[in-house]
């Protein structure tokens, strides 16, 4: 009766269980292998609250979304300055604050809806 359960269940592995032995003897086991899952699981949130990001910057209007990826470089180009930001819209520097300030406030709404 025990043999039949065992053989249904499968056989137990040890984390701890060696596996293979390096140069130096020291023992490689399955622990070593297997990513923690407390990091997959980090990984996996910052990769859904990038996604849920990148849509709040896609909904918001041209102007505004194009001066949030210059100025914070998202585009895949570094991270512009105020006054860099207006001659190239050619727009004031306290208006890219203005608008700025506008994008980050609307982010941070449909954020925590």
């Amino acid at each position: 009766m025990q043999f039949r359960r065992e053989k249904k269940v499968g056989p137990t592995f040890s984390l701890q269980e060696s596996l293979d032995t390096g140069k130096d003897d020291s023992a490689l086991t399955l622990s070593d292998l297997l990513q923690d899952t407390a990091c997959m699981e980090e990984t996996c949130e910052k990769k859904d609250d990038a996604s849920r990001l990148r849509g709040l910057i896609e909904a918001l209007p041209a102007r505004e979304r194009q001066l949030v990826l210059l100025r914070y470089g998202l585009g895949g180009q570094p991270p512009l300055t105020q006054s860099e930001t207006a001659q190239l819209l050619g727009i004031s520097r306290s208006y890219v604050s203005r608008l700025e300030t506008h994008a980050l406030e609307e982010i941070r709404a449909q954020w925590e809806r």
